[in-house]
């Protein structure tokens, strides 16, 4: 075959022809194919006492058929990363609206990070890495564009107002029939909810205070807000002045509460310095007068878009509206529709149509740091 084609050949013993990517290719494996219930069963046997243990097609909404080859909570990570609402997280901020800066954060990077640290801890105490995975990478998929900001934007529209781990969990990821292990995680994730009902979402909530405390931190820094040196000395004798320090340290503490407790937790003086971090940047970066200026565009933005759009339903897309061409304007099934659209967007898109719908100015728009 020429060259940039795969190479073809027959087995013998199976009607089978097998491509290949690579002539003269090392890729031998042999064996078998092991099922899921397989490697259910080992899996089981090698997890901690009070690991989560996913069964068949596992605990979901609609019921399915199990999977040949993945346990249930593998399924719900690639569904997690196959899904448009955790693409569009790369569109929404971290903390800094819309940056210019394309090495500060968004919620997409966050999320991984949180799904660094989680697992992390999940590893070497024997919890479920799938599960904990999962429920990581999906925790912020209820946010809205712009930030914690757009939560007080939405909260008027809806009946009971709008806390983003609940959204995500009982309307943004609803489509993708998650476990309800996974949807509680996400549900639970934040420290204000009930505790989440497995360890591996108790894991990951401690995982996202200590990705986002030591990751905005250092954002903050690479945007000229803070140096390094603005870390009170405090926390910095305790954790460093490195993010990689701090996260390791953070993470050692967990682990440490776990092996001498068998239950998650953070042993002090971490946990105490964990709050005196995250006590800082709430002062010196999210509460800092320039970002309760922007939160204060940021909601009337969100609140004019979703206006808009409660008045003049028809210039919603048909997929969001479900394809009714005619919904009532002005009447709180709309509004619940045009919450989940634009709850869903990028910030740019957010912005965009900011100028295009509602007339903003661009420079009134909310902005970078």
């Amino acid at each position: 075959m020429s060259e940039g084609c795969c190479t073809v050949s027959a087995m013998n013993d199976l009607d089978l022809s097998i491509a290949n990517a690579h002539p003269g290719e090392h890729s031998f494996v042999g064996g078998r194919l092991l099922l899921r219930e397989e490697r259910e069963a080992a899996l089981h046997a090698s997890l901690a006492p009070g690991a989560t243990r996913g069964i068949g097609a596992g605990n979901r909404l609609r019921l399915e058929e199990p999977d040949p080859y993945r346990l249930c909570f593998e399924r719900d990570l690639d569904r997690v990363k196959h899904s448009a609402p955790w693409r569009r997280l790369a569109g929404k901020c971290q903390v800094f609206v819309a940056p210019e800066d394309d090495h500060l954060r968004t919620r997409l990077t966050h999320c991984i990070e949180v799904a660094q640290v989680g697992t992390s801890i999940a590893r070497p105490v024997g919890l479920s890495l799938a599960l904990t995975e999962a429920i990581a990478l999906a925790h912020d998929c209820g946010h809205g564009p712009a930030g914690h900001a757009s939560e007080e934007a939405l909260s008027p529209y809806l009946v009971g107002g709008y806390d983003h781990a609940v959204y995500g969990a009982d309307v943004t990821l609803a489509p993708l029939n998650l476990c309800i292990e996974t949807l509680d995680g996400v549900r639970n994730h934040s420290w204000r909810r009930p505790a989440p009902m497995t360890p591996e979402g108790e894991v990951v909530a401690w995982s996202d205070r200590i990705a986002y405390v030591c990751h905005d931190f250092e954002d903050a820094v690479r945007a000229g807000i803070l140096t390094a040196r603005d870390l009170p000395n405090s926390v910095a004798e305790v954790v460093g002045r490195r993010r990689s320090d701090q996260i390791d340290t953070f993470v050692r503490a967990v682990l440490d509460a776990i092996a001498s407790s068998g239950r998650v937790g953070m042993t002090a003086p971490a946990a105490e310095a964990l709050a005196a971090f995250r006590a800082f940047n709430f002062e010196r970066i999210y509460l800092r007068p320039a970002s309760v200026r922007q939160a204060e565009r940021v909601i009337g933005l969100l609140r004019g878009l979703v206006d808009y759009f409660v008045d003049v339903p028809a210039r919603m897309p048909p997929k969001t509206t479900g394809w009714n061409p005619a919904l009532d304007s002005g009447t709180a099934a709309t509004a619940e529709i045009a919450v989940r659209y634009v709850s869903g967007m990028t910030d740019r898109y957010a912005l965009a149509l900011g100028v295009e719908l509602l007339g903003w100015k661009p420079e009134a728009l909310p902005r970078g740091v």
